[in-house]
């Protein structure tokens, strides 16, 4: 991948990345930094399984950004040590001969059930677990977009209210400046949010933009569930 490529330059703190993803920060911190841990010989530093566009401050790409998304299906409902979810994750890149595998779309496919399989090995997940965790990194994985040379081009974070097949926000590195952003009408879900906050109504702002009474809620209620 190229460094000059938008998707891959510095765009986003912890802090932002955590808000639009839905993660802790503490926990989107500890993926990009690393984190400390007590051993029965003392402390041990646990290496960070996403590496940054920029350190320091550790400031993530678009690219990071989807990484923390995938890891986000596989990591948040398991509290698990990342140095299982980082072995896993480079047994199958060596197995599949794969650079930069959670950006990689083969993960729908061998690429992800190999990690997956693994992964499960390594913190003996039940058989239960792992089918759970199929279906999560599959919604996951149907939240992003690929281009023809298969990197990731957008990102349909999830949201807080209706099906969960639902797409209203998407997140591109080339609009807005990578600022979660409504599918109809491309206006910021932040713009919307301060509008709403300001003393705005729902139905004036639709009118506005003309976008759905639906469309505003939900950009409403990303922004405050993010």
């Amino acid at each position: 991948m190229s460094k000059t490529d938008i998707r891959h330059q510095p765009a986003y703190t912890v802090a932002e990345a955590a808000r639009y993803l839905k993660v802790a920060p503490a926990t989107l911190r500890s993926w990009v930094v690393g984190r400390p841990y007590p051993t029965e010989a003392g402390t041990a530093y646990s290496k960070p399984v996403i590496r940054a566009a920029r350190n320091p401050p550790p400031t993530l790409s678009f690219w990071n950004l989807i990484e923390a998304h995938v890891l986000r299906s596989l990591r948040t409902d398991h509290g698990v040590p990342m140095d299982a979810l980082r072995r896993a994750i480079k047994y199958a890149q060596d197995s599949l001969k794969i650079d930069n595998l959670l950006l990689s779309p083969e993960l729908r496919t061998d690429a992800g059930k190999l990690l997956l399989e693994r992964y499960g090995e390594l913190i003996e997940l039940s058989a239960s677990g792992q089918i759970a965790m199929r279906s999560m990194l599959n919604a996951h994985l149907a939240r992003v977009e690929w281009d023809e040379w298969k990197f990731p081009v957008r990102l349909y974070p999830f949201t807080s209210i209706g099906n969960a097949d639902k797409r209203p926000v998407a997140i591109s590195a080339n609009i807005a400046f990578g600022r979660p952003v409504l599918v109809h009408g491309g206006i910021t879900t932040a713009a919307i949010a301060e509008r709403i906050d300001a003393g705005e109504s729902v139905a004036d702002l639709a009118d506005d933009y003309d976008l759905r009474v639906e469309d505003i809620e939900e950009a409403v209620l990303y922004e405050h569930a993010a």
